[in-house]
């Protein structure tokens, strides 16, 4: 049997343009799409007589429009604005749109870098790696032509985490060389003691045992550092032991020059296939 979608309102003949996004919708649903995608880049331009004349015009939502009436003309939030939008619309159910509500208002009062950079550092946690290597690029040189331009820039520490976590990002993608260039300029940005700890551990993956040794012999003023990683280098590689992904993959080690040869042909291509669907997942747009 084929499902039915059943739209809010009317699809328009006419798009409404989202101020900032520069995204065109056509509907109710493709709007509630729209804001929750982004709900980090929104800022109170959202907020409009144009956005209520196209719903009452366009989608014949008239009660809809007369409801957030008094949020646009008395200065509302624009958190109560997006969540009173999608509690009408209900394509969402009520945890996300708290969700949507909540990260509207941690972005109050936030500069638009901020807004971006709170939006690149959500696809860092869910491994868009690539993605948010690029997004980290345009915001460093909207920094960069800002700056040139006199404007008023983030807190001080926005420039900073936007290098290190940028790194975290390359990393991410095993590009330790370049995640440790991108660890350095955040220590040197902001001078903190974490961003150099990563720098560190970013080195050690890029260098051989005897490289890095003397590497970090060399790290006089931050040689305890070293010392405390190398602890919790030894002390990750002492639980990932302990794991059933290492187990398996250790016992799987008798069958290769065995009788179950098969088996383990058969379980190495299930693993790879795994691993590549893992990394295409990372470097996903």
């Amino acid at each position: 049997m084929m499902r039915v979608s059943v739209c809010v309102g009317n699809y328009a003949k006419l798009p409404y343009c989202v101020p900032g996004l520069e995204i065109n919708v056509y509907c109710m649903e493709e709007l509630c799409y729209c804001l929750k995608e982004n709900a980090f880049l929104l800022d109170a331009s959202l907020m409009s007589d144009g956005l209520l004349g196209w719903m009452e015009r366009e989608c014949g939502l008239k009660e809809l429009a007369r409801a957030l009436s008094p949020l646009v003309h008395r200065q509302g939030s624009l958190s109560a604005f997006v969540s009173t939008i999608m509690g009408y619309v209900g394509m969402y159910p009520e945890p996300v749109v708290k969700e949507v509500e909540q990260v509207l208002k941690q972005g109050a009062g936030l500069s638009r870098i901020e807004r971006r950079k709170s939006q690149v550092d959500f696809l860092v946690r869910n491994k868009k790696y690539l993605a948010a290597v690029r997004e980290y690029d345009a915001l460093l040189e909207q920094w960069r032509e800002a700056e040139e331009k006199g404007e008023p820039l983030p807190a001080a520490g926005c420039l900073g985490a936007i290098l290190h976590n940028k790194g975290v990002a390359l990393t991410g993608l095993m590009l330790y060389e370049r995640a440790a260039e991108c660890f350095f300029k955040a220590c040197q940005t902001d001078r903190d003691p974490g961003c150099y700890r990563d720098y560190l551990a970013a080195k050690r993956m890029t260098l051989t045992e005897g490289e890095y040794i003397a590497f970090a012999a060399e790290q006089t003023a931050n040689y305890e550092q070293a010392l405390e990683l190398e602890k919790e280098m030894e002390k990750l590689t002492q639980e990932w032991e302990k794991q059933p992904e290492y187990l398996l993959l250790y016992g799987r080690r008798e069958r290769r020059g065995g009788v179950e040869r098969s088996k383990y042909d058969e379980e190495a291509d299930r693993i790879i296939q795994a691993l590549k669907d893992g990394y295409r997942n990372s470097v996903g747009n």
